[in-house]
């Protein structure tokens, strides 16, 4: 079977427009999980009896230790929705081939 150079089977198919939506909603995860990261250093901080990051707001153990359980759960639904947006940027819009007929790469 002859092979051309210049082929690309994803060429067949026009793209369809752009996903800015998946890529807003992307940046936003990304920015809820850096604050998630801040409120947890935070919260540590002050568990760790280290100057109190954020004034009177975690004077107490109690609230620090809510800082942190907010920052580590901030950071762990950031980081959920940034893969599940990046999956759905991610995924095969283009022609669909066949395993069989694809090329054997070793």
């Amino acid at each position: 079977m002859k092979l051309s150079d210049g082929f690309d089977a994803r060429r067949l198919r026009p793209r369809g427009p752009g996903s800015w939506r998946m890529r807003l909603a992307a940046m936003l995860a990304a920015l809820l999980a850096a604050f998630g990261v801040l409120l947890a250093m935070a919260g540590a901080a002050s568990l760790l009896g280290r100057a109190p990051a954020l004034g009177a707001l975690n004077d107490s153990t109690g609230a620090a230790a809510v800082l942190l359980g907010l920052g580590l759960f901030l950071l762990w639904a950031g980081i959920a929705v940034w893969r599940l947006c990046r999956r759905r940027l991610r995924r095969p819009s283009d022609l669909s081939m066949a395993p069989h007929l694809m090329k054997k790469r070793d």
